[in-house]
């Protein structure tokens, strides 16, 4: 049958639209100044599963952390033991570990998923309204993430969460634009969406690209007219926002998908006078934590996602040593993820009362070496880059010590190359500024070889 559609929406995304919702979407399309809106999306969501969300947000929202229900990091939290029988008795990649303690069981990663991820939806889920998510990732592993729009709508519990550490409480209405996703790529998904767990409050995912626009002036006046309560998007795309001549100040900024320096923060905090949050999310884990400088790290944000430190051989650091993060759990029943290596890297501890990554970074540790002969763990240069705006950058090092750097920011080269020899002495350094990355990359790689603790 064919889909009810009206002036191009498709209306089997809204079960239930009311007037008000449909008038909204309307005018995020046909506002004198939208964009040209490429995709169709929608919440999906049955007044059945409003009510299931609606449940588990409220329950999210107040259940504890795993790591505070005992003062010992490393005590498991009551749930796991159920967790883990669904994966054993239902979860085909996991069948025939039933002997094995949690400590023993082997670990997984993304390479694991990406052969085929199918092994890891348990049998018995429905999957008629199954949503599958392309990630291309930075590892060499494309993957396809199964979800849900259940597990989608989700999300908000624990950006909420986030929020209310910044005392941030959402609160747009019906016929108000409560979220603008925004983009700056050559090519990404846009669309309006409504939310109806806040009384259809609008979602908008816009591509600041000119070609994107009929009019390159019209982001300023379309996202000042619509006026988001929030604003989200990844180091990038808001720096090009903050370069629009915007007069709206959204009530807070998310930022996702990649790491965030202290500068960027700093700069976009005094742009829109108010508080941005650096989220540690992934694709196949959703929000995991989010950076609160007053604790100096970024504090867990899921009640039923375990987290591990380990080494490289799969064990357990010792309680505050750097390690792999690996996840347990999750909120995704399409993905459930046990001993789960993420490739980032921190320590974990209790600050204020509250389990808190200390040090996060993306991928192995790196080690460059210095002009005298020292060896500088790549945590140092990222310490040193935070007083910068920089929205990305690499940093390489050729075979015959020469250092390359590469960026996206306002910062003045000269500024970083001085950084730079002050840590790794007088090699030859390149530094080329420009809008040169993909989504992610790989932020430190050396070509002088070197064994490296993670510690």
């Amino acid at each position: 049958m064919a889909a009810a559609m009206e002036q191009g929406i498709h209306l089997d995304y809204f079960p239930d639209i009311s007037a008000t919702g449909l008038a909204l979407l309307k005018r995020l399309i046909c506002h004198p100044h939208a964009p040209y809106y490429r995709n169709q999306s929608g919440h999906r969501l049955s007044r059945a599963h409003q009510a299931a969300v609606s449940a588990y947000i409220q329950q999210a929202l107040i259940a504890p952390l795993p790591h505070l229900i005992s003062s010992n990091l490393k005590a498991q939290p009551a749930w796991l033991t159920d967790f883990l029988a669904m994966c054993r008795r239902d979860v085909p990649y996991f069948l025939g570990n039933d002997a094995l303690d949690f400590l023993q069981l082997p670990t997984t990663c993304r390479a694991d998923l990406s052969r085929d991820v199918t092994q890891f939806v348990p049998n018995g889920l429905p999957l008629d309204e199954l949503i599958a998510f392309s990630t291309s990732g930075s590892s060499g592993h494309p993957l396809i993430v199964p979800s849900h729009p259940l597990v989608a709508a989700r999300y908000q519990a624990f950006h909420r969460r986030a929020l209310a550490l910044f005392n941030v409480f959402p609160a747009a209405a019906s016929g108000q634009l409560g979220v603008a996703l925004i983009g700056a790529q050559q090519r990404c998904f846009s669309y309006v969406s409504l939310n109806p767990l806040q009384n259809e409050a609008g979602l908008i995912k816009i591509n600041l690209n000119p070609s994107e626009w009929r009019d390159p002036l019209d982001p300023a006046p379309y996202l000042d007219d619509l006026a988001p309560e929030l604003i989200t998007g990844d180091p990038i795309s808001l720096m090009v926002l903050a370069a629009l001549p915007l007069r709206h100040c959204p009530r807070a900024i998310l930022s996702t998908s990649m790491q965030m320096l202290a500068g960027v923060r700093q700069k976009l905090e005094a742009r829109f006078h108010c508080p941005v949050l650096d989220i540690y999310s992934m694709n196949e884990a959703g929000p995991i934590a989010v950076y609160d400088a007053a604790r100096g790290g970024h504090v867990l944000l899921q009640p039923w996602l375990w987290l591990e430190i380990l080494d490289a051989t799969g064990r357990e650091v010792v309680q505050g040593e750097r390690g792999e993060i690996t996840l347990t759990g999750g909120f995704n029943p399409w993905l459930p993820l046990r001993r789960y290596r993420t490739g980032d890297y921190a320590s974990l501890q209790i600050r204020d009362g509250l389990p808190v990554l200390i040090g996060l970074s993306g991928r192995p540790p790196v080690r460059f070496k210095s002009f005298d002969g020292r060896w500088v763990n790549n945590v140092d240069i990222s310490q040193a880059m935070q007083p910068f705006a920089l929205a990305q950058f690499t940093l390489h090092q050729a075979a015959n010590g020469a250092l390359e750097m590469r960026y996206v920011g306002t910062a003045a080269p000269d500024a970083i190359r001085q950084v730079l020899q002050q840590i790794l002495g007088e090699w030859a350094i390149q530094i080329s500024e420009g809008t040169i990355f993909k989504d992610k990359v790989i932020q430190y790689t050396s070509d002088i070889l070197e064994p490296v603790s993670i510690k």
